[in-house]
């Protein structure tokens, strides 16, 4: 069986350990076989980026912390070969920072990144998620961690499929 968790987060403010809320896809052999959307109360009350994700601390103050999510996170990750997202450096970089502040172990799994691939593999350019959703016909809400993450797990889907009929 092969495994991957797409990885989207939202965060309050400029930082990294700020995620406010996160979607993660599992896909097994290629198929979505579980999903799962949190909220994050994050380490400070300032909200810079509600604009564009619509969360406030209102909806996120009773929400668990990273910390106090870790476990059923970590349980998620697990026997996954890799994390994909779209544009990875910034989740990679949101959860590294969050497993640092919570004093938790951080995911040895390596991230693949969707832009890169979709340019690359599926030759789409300008690669924005919202570009990349239209061209393959994902349904997207754009920055919603669940919509992100699910459409983040399409893609690689196909570029899986896509890698494995150039090998054909």
């Amino acid at each position: 069986m092969s495994a991957f968790v797409a990885i989207d987060f939202e965060t309050a403010d400029y930082g990294r350990d700020s995620a406010c809320s996160v979607g993660l896809v599992r896909v097994e052999d290629n198929k979505i076989v579980r999903s799962e959307h949190h909220l994050i109360r994050p380490p400070r009350q300032t909200f810079v980026f509600t604009e564009i994700h619509g969360l406030t601390w209102a909806d996120v103050k009773k929400a668990p912390t990273f910390g106090q999510l870790w476990n059923k996170m970590d349980e998620f990750f697990k026997g996954a070969e890799f994390f994909v997202a779209h544009n990875a450096s910034f989740d990679k970089g949101v959860l590294h920072a969050c497993c640092t502040q919570a004093g938790v172990s951080i995911p040895k799994q390596p991230f693949r990144c969707t832009v890169k691939l979709a340019r690359k593999v599926l030759k789409i350019s300008p690669a924005k998620l919202s570009h990349v959703c239209h061209h393959l016909s994902i349904p997207l809400k754009h920055h919603n961690a669940l919509s992100d993450a699910a459409a983040c797990a399409q893609i690689m889907i196909t570029v899986l499929q896509t890698e494995a009929e150039e090998q054909e």
